[in-house]
């Protein structure tokens, strides 16, 4: 189905290719995950597919790409839509239209299916996916989450041969990533389409491919095999496969069933060792911030429903539920993007609706689900010499902080040319420079791969340790379980839990790391917790 004869990839004023020499097969009715490092190529090796690179993304493209008998040089993009379906990391850069309903007609209308076949395709796309009651909301009042879940519903009515996703349930909640997933599952078994995949959250994908493709990211060839095989030695991989790795298990487990078959021993040997106390939550009478009974609506739909919470400096609040719960409104309450129809916020005294320019950035800081929109240079470097002077910070602040988030990233790349992972960081970086005291996170690990995601946390940590106060909205478990002091469970604009991490996330099925399903009902959380432990004992 899928065929690369010697590809290579070089962008303008690149050193060296971002892909070389590659040679790959993926035949048909296969699901196929592209696992590397942010910024490796990933996301080029999907583009070659259906002609993106190098017809609108520029550089040289040696080698060929035959999709489908179809030779990529010589059929565009357009020549391909028939065949192969693009789901892109930004959902909203792909919509055409304003409301869910015509958006996962359009596709179908441009290649002109009859209008009975397009009605049938959407109801049956609409229940696939759990789309059937947004089916008359406009795409600009969805969560991001939810806009994913359209962006693949509008590729799949088309019934292509060829399914590209990149970084499918990033935005999405578990509950929602586990039914995306499944529904890619029966187009693979059921109709055999082929899916080629990448996706940063291995721990919720791996298990589930046919086969891995490990892209290296220095230039060198690419790895194919079964994800048992490229798991042992893989760059990137989930905590499931960290853990297996810590115990010398063999084969390595993927799922979370193999693993507490294979973990009894290992569960023998933590019962007799302490596990990590949880970090204590700073007792303060001066609150970083305070929510008192908000109430955010959009037209006749309430966001946040009498909502209250409060979080003291040096404390790592975790915000998690299901797409759509309001976690993102009430980023927006606390930054002062939306004032409430009711209640009040304040940042120590200050009501964050009244501040504008500079003094908002020195006392809370954004950075929202799509990081672009704080980016507004054409050059990396000059993005941060502009975010140093806004901040009023000492040249080379913002720079420093980027290369601790996302190492080597070169100064003169325009920012949408960076992966979403790199744009996540630089966007992150303009935030931290002004070392506000209360920092917000919408989806912060979205495009990051675990090592990125390791010295986000510690960052996170730090900024904790000086004062800070951070929030995360996140549906990534185990960012939470590593750095959150407190986790908050909004469900329908409301609070319906609020405690340390370890003892909400332990007693959830939906929100329990990898580590804790494998290791229950022992208190450990991250592999971290355990590696420490077990070097404490020998």
């Amino acid at each position: 189905m899928i065929r690369f004869e010697d590809v290579s990839v070089t962008y303008d004023g690149a050193a060296a290719p971002t892909l070389s020499h590659v040679d790959l097969h993926v035949p048909e009715g296969e699901l196929v995950l592209v696992v590397g490092r942010t910024g490796s190529g990933k996301s080029t090796l999907l583009k070659c597919v259906n002609g993106l690179v190098p017809h609108f993304t520029g550089g040289l493209l040696s080698g060929r790409v035959v999709v489908a008998g179809r030779d990529t040089r010589t059929h565009p993009p357009r020549e391909l839509a028939d065949v192969v379906g693009v789901v892109p990391q930004d959902p909203m850069s792909g919509f055409v239209t304003d409301m869910v309903e015509d958006e996962l007609a359009y596709g179908m209308e441009s290649i002109g299916l009859a209008p009975p076949v397009m009605r049938r395709r959407v109801e049956e796309t609409l229940d696939l996916l759990g789309l059937a009651e947004l089916r008359d909301r406009p795409l600009l009042s969805l969560s991001a989450g939810q806009r994913q879940r359209v962006a693949i519903g509008s590729v799949l009515t088309t019934h292509p041969k060829v399914l590209i996703l990149d970084e499918p349930t990033s935005a999405l909640d578990p509950g929602a990533a586990e039914e995306v997933l499944a529904a890619l599952q029966r187009l693979v078994y059921d109709l055999g389409v082929t899916v080629l995949m990448s996706e940063h959250r291995l721990e919720r994908v791996v298990h589930t491919a046919d086969r891995v493709i490990v892209v290296p990211g220095d230039g060198g060839p690419l790895r194919v095999g079964t994800p048992e095989q490229m798991m042992v030695d893989s760059p990137v991989a989930p905590p499931v496969v960290e853990l297996g790795r810590l115990a010398s298990w063999s084969p390595l487990p993927l799922s979370i069933r193999d693993a507490r078959r294979a973990a009894g021993p290992l569960r023998e040997r933590l019962a007799t060792l302490s596990a990590p106390r949880p970090a204590p939550r700073p007792t303060a009478t001066k609150y970083a911030f305070t929510a008192t009974d908000v109430v955010v609506r959009y037209g006749p739909v309430t966001a946040l429903n009498r909502l209250s919470l409060r979080a003291a400096n040096g404390e790592v609040v975790a915000l998690m539920g299901r797409n759509g719960a309001g976690k993102s409104t009430l980023l927006g309450a606390l930054v002062g993007l939306l004032r409430p129809a009711a209640g009040s916020v304040r940042l120590g005294n200050v009501d964050p609706a009244t501040l504008r320019g500079r003094d908002l950035v020195h006392h809370v800081g954004l950075v929202p689900q799509q990081p672009t929109d704080l980016l507004v240079a054409d050059r990396v470097d000059s993005e941060c010499a502009a975010s140093d002077l806004d901040a009023g910070a000492a040249g080379g602040t913002t720079r420093d902080i980027l290369e601790r988030l996302a190492p080597g990233i070169r100064g003169r790349t325009h920012p949408r040319d960076l992966s979403e992972g790199q744009r996540l960081a630089l966007a992150l970086s303009v935030v931290l420079a002004a070392a506000p005291p209360v920092v917000l996170l919408d989806e912060p690990t979205r495009g990051l791969d675990y090592p990125s995601k390791r010295r986000l946390g510690k960052s996170l940590q730090q900024l904790a340790s000086q004062g800070h106060c951070i929030v995360l909205a996140t549906h990534d478990v185990e960012l939470a379980a590593e750095v959150a002091t407190r986790v908050v469970v909004i469900a329908d604009g409301e609070l319906v839990a609020d405690g340390p991490a370890a003892s909400i996330v332990v007693g959830s099925p939906m929100f329990a790391p990898q580590v804790a399903k494998v290791l229950s009902p022992l208190p450990w959380l991250t592999v971290t917790d355990v590696a420490a432990a077990l070097a404490g004992a020998s």
